[in-house]
């Protein structure tokens, strides 16, 4: 009998940890052997358990995706890593992979492409939800932004900006940024708007890919 692909679930949304549960145990090449409901939490199971492949949420309390994604390839440089999200988000695509995973699934399509995505990423390769990585290879060929214009920009911001832009392009809510600056909501708010105001740009997403583009992250 074949060993089974042993996997940790990290997701703060308890029902669909236990739906992809059940969906993943009825595989006959596939075991869910622990949970993990934060970032914090993920990487004690996966310190305890030793999975060989950990699905995980972008968005987790305590610590985000991007970091447990870090930390864990830090102390298991083998693990697995397969991102399951609902950022359908080239920024978001780009700092994963940045850090190491090697799979990024949207949430819409788990039923359709989560199997494939996990036998794949087991076996070594890397897999991309088709119409973000068609997209990925289209940014990559347009012309990049211009390198002078662009450091002009960066310059305009303040050392309390540049922390707010790192820890948007992170994945961090308002509060958490509140939190990790000792400041109000509000006034992150206020950093955020102008930041935006700065760099000319409308979206969170757009600031991920700047941060991203120009080493803030």
């Amino acid at each position: 009998m074949n060993k089974k692909l042993r996997i940790v679930l990290a997701d703060d949304h308890a029902v669909l940890r236990a739906g992809l549960k059940v969906l993943l145990n009825a595989e006959p090449d596939l075991e869910v052997i622990g949970e993990a409901s934060d970032g914090e939490e993920a990487i004690d199971r996966v310190d305890d358990l030793h999975p060989d492949l950990v699905l995980l949420d972008l968005t987790m309390p305590k610590l985000n995706g991007v970091d447990c994604i870090e930390e864990l390839l830090k102390k298991h440089a083998d693990l697995k890593i397969l991102v399951l999200t609902m950022h359908d988000d080239e920024e978001y695509l780009k700092a994963v992979l940045q850090v190491g995973a090697k799979g990024y699934v949207l949430k819409k399509a788990a039923d359709v492409e989560l199997l494939s995505a996990i036998r794949t990423v087991a076996r070594g390769e890397m897999f991309i939800y088709p119409t973000m990585a068609a997209e990925f290879v289209y940014r990559h060929l347009v012309s990049p932004r211009e390198p002078e214009k662009e450091s002009k920009k960066l310059k305009q911001l303040s050392e309390r900006e540049l922390e707010v832009l790192r820890n948007l392009a992170l994945g961090h809510t308002n509060q958490d940024i509140a939190d990790l600056l000792h400041v109000s909501v509000k006034t992150v708010e206020t950093y955020k708007a102008r930041v935006m105001e700065k760099l000319e740009m409308h979206k969170r997403a757009e600031l991920v890919r700047y941060a991203m583009e120009n080493g803030i992250i």
